[in-house]
């Protein structure tokens, strides 16, 4: 892995705008294409072994949650356990999901996997193509997702309940209302009937146990990028059960499990002599270097790295209040003074595809930088 600088193209903001990508500056540079990451064939071909490998790793983890239910480390509250297991035993299909794979001296290691609310989709499967066709359309990327996502929503298609699939975020947020309305507009391609829903316009109809649209018609798909411990809390979330059986839901409920971070020291506990996996506990006794993080936690708020009982690196947040678990440090690499963290998706169960986010710091935070790759 090589990371390369290179001019930008020629108003690149009006090019990234003209497909749709409006968030590419904020109050920090998010796009950045005055560097790449280049992978050689060899190192793209483990990435996707290996992302194939920690999929199913994963769902062996979830089989194992339930048949020892161990809801309670995981922070599952009681009453949506019969979603989860029925959710589980019908085989609702996981649309996506993100692995943070450092890859530092040819070792590929897994930090943490977003399986419930991936963002940088978007990015990734097509603002980074665009660059790629720009740049050297004679180069390769590592980005299947586009087809791969098209295909999914048609075999998505049978396991669907009668009528549209509503996409759902919330306000205020361009970021979210791009992924969705990529993953609305993929659906779409597939041949699906599909409609926008923001969560706070969501409504409960009592008489008849129906979560409904702003037209007060039922909603019976739905995929939402909102995380399923939010919704838990929220007004309505204890009549999720009401409505199991009427409304198809995307992600699942059985991707509680894996969607947060007490996952990774399941993970070391089942597969502990796979090469990919850190150790991982829910004390510090068995670490000299650790990472602290969040049971719940996103972006890298309130995580904290520690070497020999001093914090090297910490960021404040929101987070911290349901616990945190602690991971073997394995440093990012460092380029020029940059950390690049390899996200790995899985979409319908297959690898397609990477994107880097770059930050001048540890802890890969909310004002890393998406920097585009190839492979040469």
């Amino acid at each position: 892995m090589k990371r390369i600088k290179t001019i930008p193209r020629n108003n690149w903001q009006q090019a990234v705008e003209a497909i749709g990508f409006w968030f590419h500056t904020t109050d920090n540079p998010y796009w950045d294409e005055s560097v790449y990451y280049e992978f050689s064939l060899q190192e793209i071909s483990m990435i996707e072994k290996k992302t194939a490998e920690l999929w199913q790793m994963c769902l062996e983890a979830v089989q194992y949650v339930i048949d020892h239910r161990l809801y309670a480390r995981f922070r599952i509250p009681g009453f949506i356990i019969p979603l989860i297991e029925q959710s589980w035993e019908e085989d609702h299909p996981s649309i996506y999901g993100r692995f943070d794979l450092c890859l530092k001296d040819g070792q590929l290691k897994l930090l943490e996997f977003n399986a419930d609310t991936p963002t940088s989709l978007y990015e990734m499967a097509v603002v980074q193509w665009f660059w790629l066709r720009d740049f050297d359309p004679t180069a390769d990327q590592f980005n299947s997702a586009h087809e791969k996502l098209i295909a999914y929503w048609k075999h998505l298609a049978e396991h669907l309940k009668p009528g549209p699939i509503h996409f759902s975020c919330v306000k205020g947020s361009t970021e979210d209302l791009t992924t969705i309305e990529y993953l609305r507009d993929c659906a779409m391609q597939a041949g699906l009937e599909t409609r926008e829903l923001f969560m706070e316009d969501m409504g409960w109809q009592i008489n008849k146990h129906k979560f409904v649209d702003l037209s007060a018609k039922p909603i019976h798909n739905i995929f939402k990028l909102y995380p399923w411990e939010y919704m838990l809390t929220d007004p309505f979330g204890r009549e999720l059960l009401q409505a199991a059986n009427d409304l198809f839901w995307m992600e699942p409920a059985w991707k509680m499990i894996l969607s947060n971070k007490a996952i990774l020291p399941l993970l070391y506990q089942l597969f502990s002599e796979n090469d990919l996996i850190l150790q991982a506990a829910d004390t510090t006794s068995a670490f000299n270097d650790f990472v602290r993080k969040p049971v719940f936690g996103r972006e890298g708020s309130n995580v904290a790295i520690s070497s020999n009982g001093r914090i090297l690196e910490e960021k404040g947040g929101e987070y911290g209040s349901e616990g945190f678990i602690y991971q073997q440090l394995f440093s990012l690499p460092a380029f020029d003074g940059k950390y690049p963290l390899i996200g790995s998706w899985i979409i319908g169960g297959e690898p397609a595809g990477i994107g880097i986010r770059e930050s001048d710091s540890l802890i890969t935070d909310n004002t890393s930088r998406f920097v585009p790759h190839l492979i040469k």
